[in-house]
């Protein structure tokens, strides 16, 4: 976008929000704005190349203590294929909520560069930096989150502003003489936080997340562009993305549920066009734990984010293997759930993630919570949010089956989006009591979700990794080769969808198994997947030349038998 069009787009988003307030403000901000041209032209990412990446998320010190042990990792995760790395919270924080609790926006924590913490930041910049350029130079983008909806306590701002109305930084967050404000906002920490209020002085301050994040006043055109000079820092030092935490949040209005409004989506177009003027092609994606149809808004049109995770498919991938069938998949796939997005914009999908496997009534029903909450959360302690949420890791909710937790990859690998690894699930990492725990005498909170993080044990991985009878190595194994054909093809990552349906020996459709053809230019890959711990029988024209052969994944296909058909084993799959 040229210089005019930034500016003129710029405007008309800032007067939605704010009349002409501040507009000196604006005028300033497009100004500095300016000086990043020269960066804009030298550094641009490739167009749609977000589209082709294999995520890996992961926290640093859990992974391996410092960003020093991460980039002596850095052959092991191009080993797996992997091409991006989303790093979850990196950025100063006192950590009460993992580093989601930002406590200075553009420092890097001094304990992961193996510093301390009264070290230089020109020494904390050059280190982070040789990890950026040590990543790259394997051709793997960084991308990590930014809490833009509220801050640690412990902020500069909020220091500053709990002073009194009279600071300059009062205006930074919404403060009110009571707790009775914006009543229809959902409590999101139900069973840990009592309130969207918390007490500071004789006021109150409003928080949608732990009561120690005090949320961000956006109708403070000051903080909008702080947050963009803080992008803009990051921008900088080469930061390929950002994962925007929880933007549903961004705008307050009483009468409202204070989510997905109007001016938030204003808000996140701001973010948008400053950065595609400074760094075209740099990945901003969506946290917005909502319906399909709300996502697409942040995502849909090319406007706002480039990519967004669908929230829903994930517990229907778990639905689909506990009743055995494809419907909840291939509904939740269907236009009329997940709309259309423009061609430049992405999926992301994932299996597991840092946070429980979510159920929330905003995306599923109360039958399929309680379904899903039945099937698969096999002790009580795994319960988060009173049955909105399971915490327990990919290989705990699959029962240490090696064989169904590769099926559940080749159903997130083959289908439409961007697929994201949570750190450990490729080896079948296990839940970490311990470091639960530890966790919650170090927080004071019975937050579930630290049984899903805890620390790499590499010597423990190394052991299993020698070992083909373990679970580790078998998914390990399987899951690489799928990794490398995904991205031989560009259909996975680009292509379309269409449902292929096959029948049993009477010609009636196979429920249980899930089937479809991605489909891009040239290519045509053919998935076929038993969703079933029993074999099933299946007719299809198109199987006629694939029977007895090997398919893209090296495994020799079923022969036809004397039906004229195949038999799939238990949680079979196959590209074809």
């Amino acid at each position: 976008m040229n210089q005019e069009k930034t500016k003129n787009r710029l405007s008309q988003l800032w007067i939605s929000l704010y009349g002409n307030l501040k507009h000196e403000m604006l005028h300033q901000f497009i100004d500095d704005l300016v000086l990043h041209e020269q960066f804009n032209e030298s550094t641009a990412n490739e167009e749609g190349w977000y589209k082709d990446a294999i995520v890996y998320s992961l926290y640093v010190d859990l992974f391996n203590d410092t960003f020093k042990g991460l980039t002596q990792k850095l052959e092991y995760l191009e080993g797996l294929g992997v091409n991006c790395l989303w790093l979850l919270p990196v950025l100063d924080s006192p950590m009460r909520d993992a580093g989601f609790d930002i406590r200075d926006y553009r420092s890097v924590r001094k304990s992961l560069l193996d510093l301390p913490t009264n070290a230089p930041e020109e020494e904390a910049e050059r280190l982070f930096l040789q990890f950026l350029d040590a990543a790259h130079a394997r051709n793997i983008k960084v991308i990590f989150d930014i809490a833009m909806n509220h801050v640690s306590e412990e902020h500069h701002w909020f220091q500053e502003a709990r002073k009194g109305k009279d600071n300059p930084y009062y205006d930074y967050f919404i403060w009110s003489d009571n707790d009775r404000g914006y009543p229809e906002a959902r409590l999101l920490f139900k069973g840990m936080c009592p309130s969207n209020w918390e007490k500071a002085g004789n006021q109150y301050f409003f928080h949608r997340f732990f009561e120690f994040q005090p949320d961000l006043n956006y109708r403070n055109p000051r903080v909008l562009i702080e947050m963009c000079q803080n992008l803009l820092y990051w921008v900088s030092q080469n930061v390929d993305g950002f994962r925007a935490d929880a933007i549903p949040y961004l705008w307050k209005e009483e009468g409202t549920t204070c989510e997905n409004l109007p001016q938030t989506h204003t808000i996140v177009q701001f973010f948008k066009t400053v950065l595609d003027f400074v760094r075209p092609n740099t990945l901003l994606l969506a946290e917005a734990c909502q319906k399909p149809k709300e996502v697409v808004k942040y995502i849909g049109d090319g406007k706002e984010c480039n990519a967004g995770y669908h929230f829903p498919l994930m517990p229907m991938i778990y639905k689909a293997l506990a009743l055995h069938t494809r419907q909840p998949i291939i509904n939740t796939l269907n236009p009329a759930v997940t709309p259309s997005i423009a061609h430049e914009s992405q999926w992301f999908t994932f299996l597991r993630c840092h946070d429980e496997l979510s159920l929330e009534r905003i995306y599923v029903s109360e039958e399929d919570r309680k379904l899903i909450h039945e099937q698969y959360c096999h002790t009580p302690h795994w319960d988060f949010r009173m049955g909105e949420g399971i915490s327990a890791r990919l290989a705990e909710l699959m029962e240490h089956n090696a064989d169904k937790i590769a099926l559940a990859f080749s159903v997130m690998l083959s289908l439409p989006g961007t697929p994201i690894l949570y750190y450990g699930d490729e080896f079948a990492k296990k839940n970490d009591e311990a470091y639960y725990q530890q966790q919650i005498q170090f927080t004071g909170k019975n937050d579930t979700r630290f049984l899903v993080r805890g620390k790499i044990d590499w010597d423990h991985v190394a052991t299993l990794l020698s070992n083909p009878e373990s679970t580790g190595y078998k998914v390990f194994t399987k899951l690489s080769a799928m990794i490398a054909v995904r991205k031989q093809f560009k259909a996975f990552g680009r292509g379309t969808l269409e449902w292929l349906e096959m029948t049993d020996e009477k010609e009636k459709p196979v429920d249980n198994v899930l089937s479809y053809a991605r489909c891009f230019n040239e290519e045509k890959i053919i998935v076929l997947q038993n969703l079933s711990p029993d074999p099933v029988f299946i007719k299809a024209a198109i199987l006629k030349n694939c029977a007895g052969k090997k398919d893209r994944l090296g495994k020799i296909c079923p022969d036809r038998n004397e039906k004229n058909g195949i038999i799939l084993s238990p949680w079979a799959y196959y590209w074809l």
